[in-house]
C-alpha cells in the first residue's frame, strides 16, 4: 500500500464509534450511496434515480432511533440512559446529547427501538423512530 493509504488507515483506527458513524453518514451523503446495502464481490454500488426501492415495497424491519430534543433540566438523566444504550464514554455521550437532533441507534429492531424510546422518554427526552 502507498504511504497515503497507510496514513488514512491509521487515522480510521483512531476514530471513536461516534466519529466512525458520522464518517459513514457523511460518505453516504457525499457519494449518494448506502453503506447498509451489501453487494456481491463483483457488483458496483451505483446511485439510482428511480423513486421506488426494494425497501419501500417490503415491510420495514430495521429502524433508527433519533434523539430529537433534550431538556436542559433533564440532561443528566438522559445522559445516563444514552450511555447505557450506546456504551459510549461520558464525553462522547455528552456530545451526542448536546448535538440533538441526532441518530442514537441505527438499524435496530422495532422492539428494541420501542424499548429505547420508552427509556429515553421516561428520562425526559423527545425521541422518534424512523
Amino acid at each position: 500500500m502507498s504511504n497515503k493509504i497507510d496514513n488514512i488507515i491509521e487515522e480510521l483506527k483512531s476514530l471513536t464509534l461516534l466519529e466512525a458513524a458520522e464518517l459513514v453518514q457523511q460518505i453516504e451523503e457525499v457519494f449518494n450511496v448506502d453503506a447498509s446495502i451489501s453487494s456481491g464481490a463483483n457488483m458496483a454500488v451505483l446511485p439510482s434515480d428511480n423513486n421506488t426501492s426494494p425497501t419501500e415495497v417490503e415491510e420495514k424491519n430495521s429502524f433508527n432511533v433519533v434523539l430529537e430534543e433534550v431538556s436542559s433540566s433533564k440532561k443528566i438523566a438522559i445522559l445516563k440512559v444514552v450511555r447505557s444504550i450506546t456504551s459510549l464514554g461520558l464525553k462522547e455521550a455528552k456530545e451526542l446529547v448536546e448535538s440533538a437532533p441526532k441518530i442514537l441507534k441505527e438499524g435496530t429492531s422495532k422492539e428494541e427501538a420501542d424499548e429505547i424510546k420508552t427509556k429515553l422518554e421516561e428520562a425526559g427526552a423527545k425521541v422518534s423512530i424512523k
